[in-house]
């Protein structure tokens, strides 16, 4: 009896791609299960048939084989799938296991590669100067580092790891119980597919050792609160030569005594003698870049009165732009007042009449007389 076309049982065309042929597995897969078919005596070799056809055009040299030989690609030893050969339907089965569940049960099952190196954090305070001009500096991490007598295969004398006896390179086992074929990580070398026959002695197999190590680090300008650094390949190396992972550095700005930062604006709360508010003047004021700003104060400048300094704040990452800074005045009421300094104060209120000199309290406590007034009423 001659065999159906691979392609054929799938449902798909010759060109289809490696997703569509999966997804029409996995729908026939559920669909011809025995165990959802238990009347049906023809389930089985329907699921088995199906397998077979996944496990060929799953693999694009067996794929490849096959569109060119047909059947006759896999028999009388040729390819180890269908009669005569070694084909074991579970094997598709594993891989759309793998798919929905390798990712929720910790990643890839098996597969015999080393682990990548896991990622390093490290917190840095700066200051809000250092925020706005950057800053270059050195770190200390403590780290693991490549082992430097093995050079991070973990077997002596840089001794490269063999293929696992058990799973044979594979990182995993299967095993057949009933109908269903059961696979698992290697006990021997616990999912890595390789083993070290001699390990290193000053690491242990794991190919790196304990070491603190120095770091150059360069804040660029105009970095936030909370801003991450990444210096890649920096963090801890992997499992017998793996890739390393990256370190990532997280910058905490400190607060200022006189300036308080609002993304890229700066502002600053300035006293106010209370002659130069009400006569006018000028001040100075410092500046985040170290620099003295001079300020025009006009003659009866009030509490609460903003002055905008135009580029005068904080430096702009990956810009030459600068924000603005923001003065906010406080007049101060003078205090340990001398008896002639008393004497004018009130020669002044007296010659003042009030309304002419303070027309806010002046226009507010007269809203609060007709406040009065209409309550009586």
């Amino acid at each position: 009896m001659s065999k159906r076309d691979f392609y054929e049982i799938l449902g798909v065309p010759k060109d289809a791609g490696a997703d569509e042929v999966k997804k029409a597995y996995r729908k026939l897969a559920m669909q011809f299960h025995p165990d959802r078919n238990p009347d049906d005596p023809t389930a089985d070799e329907k699921f088995r048939e199906v397998n077979e056809a996944y496990d060929i055009l799953k693999d694009e040299q067996k794929r490849s084989a096959y569109d060119r030989y047909g059947h006759a690609a896999f028999e009388q030893g040729r390819g180890g799938g269908g009669p005569g050969g070694d084909f074991h339907f579970a094997g598709g089965f594993a891989d759309i296991f793998d798919e929905m569940f390798g990712e929720f049960m910790g990643g890839r099952r098996g597969g015999g590669g080393a682990m990548r190196g896991a990622d390093l954090r490290y917190n840095m305070d700066i200051t809000l100067e250092e925020a706005y001009a950057g800053k270059s500096t050195q770190i200390r991490v403590p780290s693991s580092v490549v082992c430097e007598d093995c050079k991070g295969t973990g077997g002596a004398g840089g001794a490269q790891p063999v293929d696992c006896t058990t799973c044979r390179g594979l990182g995993k086992v299967r095993a057949t119980q009933g109908f269903f074929t059961i696979e698992r990580t290697c006990p021997t070398c616990h999912g890595h597919g390789k083993v070290i026959k001699d390990p290193c002695r000053s690491c242990g197999g794991s190919g790196r050792t304990q070491k603190e190590k120095t770091l150059q680090v360069n804040v660029p300008q105009g970095v936030e609160d909370g801003t991450r650094i990444r210096l890649a390949g920096e963090g801890e190396p992997g499992m017998r030569g793996a890739p390393p992972g990256d370190l990532y550095i997280f910058l905490s700005v400190q607060s200022h005594r006189l300036f308080l930062r609002e993304g890229a604006n700066i502002h600053c709360r300035v006293p106010l003698p209370m002659v130069t508010a009400a006569l006018g003047g000028a001040i100075e004021v410092p500046s985040i870049d170290g620099s003295r700003v001079k300020i025009s104060i006009p003659s009866g400048t009030q509490a609460g009165h903003q002055f905008r300094l135009r580029g005068k704040g904080m430096t702009i990452l990956r810009s030459p732009a600068r924000g603005d800074m923001f003065v906010e005045v406080l007049v101060e009421t003078p205090v340990n007042l001398s008896k002639r300094q008393e004497e004018l104060l009130r020669e002044f209120d007296k010659e003042g009449g009030g309304k002419e000199t303070s027309p806010e309290s002046a226009g507010f406590f007269a809203k609060v007389r007709e406040l009065w007034e209409d309550l009586k009423d």
